[in-house]
């Protein structure tokens, strides 16, 4: 039996189900195995009065301590962090936070053997110290803006190569990724490429035309889908909208460009071909996704966007610029195109051509096969178990 300790700061919970939503599909698989025993422990971030009587983390409060999550035990200590400023701190305060956990789950009979971190900032750090008070092995996972960004923070970049340097083992979620470890100074032999996964029977071909009657969209409808971020790039497919005739753009995602971003359709002249749906469930991504003609992705930086595999699996073709794992995603010329300019004008002649000459769903859902979560899971389980042995 391989009893596994995931560490996560990213993680579904009632109030924000789409909160992590990519570590979760691999956690529960993962926990589902016969031969796994698996707990979360999923931090909770909430700074103190009164700060947490601010809207975004008000509705956190009430958040259980302790649940069944889809039947895997999840702890949510509450992280006490000082938004802004206490970067460089959060792997202590993660500690903090998460040892009287892990404590309690050893009295209780759960002898984790493995503490499997989601993220190299600030889980990594912290898993380290875990481990060490523990005396267990741990792994680290690079996702993408764990390195691109909390890598190049002074306070931060320390941690998280002392933090790979005692690691039995890493993962990286492109090959991109890995490289960029190594470039770091990470060892090669320690890091392995994991890729993520997807479910492709949820997320498969529909008939489109039948998917935008249901939407109410006539003519083409791109797709823009990620958190409302400046790296995501939304408003460059919002200017690039204006050189595509006809077209619907639906922006899936919340975050704090979203007045920014309606202020530029307005001002574009466009607030009636660009709709900001907001936070969408993942459960109703797929019908989106199987609706869309293109999805358009203009991120600055990516790991390996989940948003490429599930759009891909729906069989609609991928708009997005040449960057980390992109190319690892849109490995094919049926699964779309990969951009060298960030720009408007390249997006609206990529997304033009798409639409001039579309390729069949059944072409662009092969590029994402590879990502089955059978797959990533097995990996996984093989991946844990070596370095507990």
């Amino acid at each position: 039996m391989l009893r596994v300790a995931t560490l996560s700061t990213l993680f579904p919970n009632r109030e924000q189900p789409n909160f992590g939503v990519f570590v979760e599909g691999q956690t529960l698989r993962l926990a589902a195995c016969e031969d796994v025993e698996l707990r979360v422990v999923n931090p909770v971030a909430m700074p103190l009065f009164p700060l947490n009587l601010l809207d975004r983390y008000r509705q956190l409060r009430d958040l259980p301590e302790e649940e069944a999550w889809k039947g895997v035990p999840v702890s949510r200590p509450r992280l006490r962090v000082l938004p802004g400023l206490s970067g460089p701190f959060n792997p202590s305060l993660l500690v903090q936070a998460a040892r009287p956990v892990l404590q309690r789950w050893r009295e209780e009979g759960f002898a984790f053997d493995v503490i499997d971190a989601q993220f190299f900032y600030p889980d990594g750090p912290a898993a380290a110290q875990l481990a060490a008070e523990f005396g267990v092995p741990y792994s680290i996972k690079a996702r993408g803006a764990d390195i691109h960004y909390w890598g190049r923070v002074p306070g931060c970049r320390p941690q998280i190569l002392r933090a790979a340097a005692q690691a039995k083992g890493m993962l990286a979620v492109a090959q991109s990724l890995r490289r960029d470890m190594v470039a770091m100074g990470m060892d090669p032999a320690r890091i392995a490429v994991h890729y993520t996964g997807v479910d492709l029977e949820r997320f498969r071909p529909h008939d489109r035309a039948a998917a935008k009657a249901k939407l109410g969209i006539q003519g083409p409808l791109i797709i823009s889908l990620g958190a409302l971020i400046p790296r995501k790039g939304h408003d460059i497919v919002i200017r690039a909208l204006r050189e595509i005739e006809g077209a619907t753009l639906m922006v899936a995602g919340e975050g704090p460009e979203e007045t920014r971003l309606a202020a530029l359709a307005r001002k574009m002249g466009l607030e009636e071909r660009v709709r900001l749906l907001g936070g969408v469930p993942h459960k109703e991504l797929p019908a989106l996704l199987s609706a869309a003609d293109v999805m358009a992705l203009a991120s600055e930086s990516e790991g390996l966007a989940n948003a490429w595999i599930e759009a891909m699996a729906c069989g609609t073709p991928v708009v997005t610029p040449e960057v980390d794992g992109a190319a690892e995603a849109v490995d094919r010329p049926a699964a779309g195109r990969l951009l060298r300019e960030r720009t408007p004008a390249a997006f609206a002649a990529a997304i033009r051509a798409i639409l001039a000459e579309p390729p069949p769903p059944e072409a662009v859902r092969a590029s994402a096969e590879r990502f089955a979560w059978e797959r990533n899971t097995q990996q996984l389980r093989q991946h844990l178990t070596a370095l507990v042995r």
